[in-house]
């Protein structure tokens, strides 16, 4: 997160495995308004931690699994996992991007592509790239 910092400032949710974290940066439950849409954090969404105000977008993990979806006017990311994609072993996985406008917010998912093991043996990444183009009024018509 250090590192992080010194390209832009850095909140994180906290994960089931970040014992003894003890960083101001890092709570269970993160909220913050950028560009007039309010974006959650938290890093299981089945876990019954709930949001100190109503938000546009949920930004959680915890599944491994990427998952990128519009319901009923919020926006849901899950960027799956850089480094242990869909649960499998140590390889290449996904991350998300968020880009925030104040009329548009634009959600992907890429893929960070496949990771060479010895010889010509590649692992491949199970993850798939997802893209989606909301205006603060429902599904912008450019959306993939």
């Amino acid at each position: 997160m250090d590192w992080l910092e010194d390209i832009a400032p850095v909140l994180a949710a906290l994960g089931n495995n970040d014992f003894g974290m003890d960083d101001p940066r890092v709570k269970p439950v993160q909220t913050l308004d950028i560009q007039g849409w309010m974006l959650g954090m938290v890093h299981d969404i089945t876990s019954g931690v709930k949001f100190d105000r109503p938000v546009d977008i949920i930004v959680s993990g915890h599944t491994h699994y990427e998952r990128l979806e519009n319901r009923d006017g919020m926006v849901h990311i899950n960027s799956g996992s850089a480094t242990l994609p869909h649960h499998y072993s140590t390889r290449l996985g996904t991350v998300g991007i968020l880009n925030v406008e104040r009329h548009l917010l634009t959600a992907s998912i890429i893929r960070l592509g496949d990771c060479p093991m010895a010889g010509d043996t590649l692992l491949p990444n199970p993850g798939q790239e997802l893209r989606l183009d909301v205006t603060h009024n429902g599904l912008h018509p450019n959306s993939l």
